[in-house]
């Protein structure tokens, strides 16, 4: 049972960076999607959220705007579209699938946003 993101890395301001979280090892589909972020010294964001089945979608003010979560159930995954980035996106970014109690957390990767 996991989560796994990838796509991170490094991009210059104003640049773009698809995210992936894969699931496995659960009924996926059952399951909300939330993508979380953790900058350093900061407090953990929720920044983007997507519905198990209808796939209505959350966003914080922060990313609106900017990022779009989609998903697809048949392929398990995720995505987390994040463009016009800015300096102040740099985190980790986190997936994490969540059913009632359940929650699944991934293990986050790095995005950098500097010149």
């Amino acid at each position: 049972v996991q989560v796994v993101e990838s796509g991170g890395g490094l991009v210059q301001p104003g640049g773009s960076l698809n995210l992936t979280c894969k699931g496995s090892g659960f009924p996926f589909n059952y399951y909300v999607v939330m993508w979380y972020r953790q900058a350093p010294g900061k407090e953990r964001e929720r920044i983007a959220e997507i519905a198990s089945v209808s796939g209505v979608t959350d966003y914080s003010d922060s990313v609106k705007g900017r990022f779009s979560v989609s998903r697809d159930n048949d392929k398990n995954t995720a995505w987390l579209q994040m463009d016009s980035l800015k300096p102040e996106d740099t985190a980790v970014y986190i997936c994490v699938a969540v059913r009632l109690n359940d929650w699944i957390w991934g293990r986050g990767t790095q995005v950098t946003v500097s010149s």
